[in-house]
C-alpha cells in the first residue's frame, strides 16, 4: 500500500510531465500497464520507452489529476486530463481513469479506461 505522501509525489512527477521519470521512480520492476482491454505492456524499461516515443511526438504536454485521487489499500484511481500538441500542430485531449494495483511503495498494474475516440487528433487551430 502506497503512503499518502508516495501517491502525492507520483501525482506531482505525473503533473510535471515527468512520465518516463515517474515510471522509473515508482513503478515495480515487472509492471504491467495496460490500454482499455488491449494486452498489457510488462515491464519497467519497457514501460518507460513507451513513454519517451509518445514524448518525442508530442510539442508540448499539460498533464492535470483532477482531485480527488482515491486510495484504497493497495488499490489507487486516479482521473487525469491531458493536452497534448503534436509536432505538426494537432492536438488531443485525453480524459481516463487510471485503476493501479501498488506493492507497497510500487506500482505492479495500471489499467487505463478511457473512449478511444478521444485519440483521434483535432487539426491544427487556424
Amino acid at each position: 500500500m502506497p503512503s499518502p505522501e508516495t501517491l502525492e509525489r507520483f501525482i506531482a512527477r505525473v503533473e510535471e510531465n515527468a512520465h518516463a521519470e515517474a515510471i522509473e521512480e515508482f513503478y515495480a520492476e515487472n509492471a504491467s500497464m495496460q490500454e482499455n482491454q488491449s494486452a498489457p505492456r510488462v515491464g519497467r524499461s519497457n514501460l518507460v520507452k513507451g513513454e519517451q516515443k509518445v514524448m518525442e511526438r508530442a510539442k508540448s504536454l499539460t498533464s492535470t489529476c483532477v482531485r480527488p485521487a482515491l486510495l484504497q489499500g493497495d488499490h489507487v484511481v486516479i482521473r487525469w486530463i491531458f493536452r497534448f500538441e503534436w509536432q505538426d500542430g494537432s492536438r488531443t485531449v485525453m480524459e481516463e481513469l487510471a485503476w493501479q494495483r501498488w506493492e507497497g511503495e510500487r506500482i505492479a498494474e495500471e489499467t487505463f479506461f478511457y473512449d478511444p475516440a478521444q485519440r483521434v487528433p483535432k487539426p491544427p487551430a487556424a
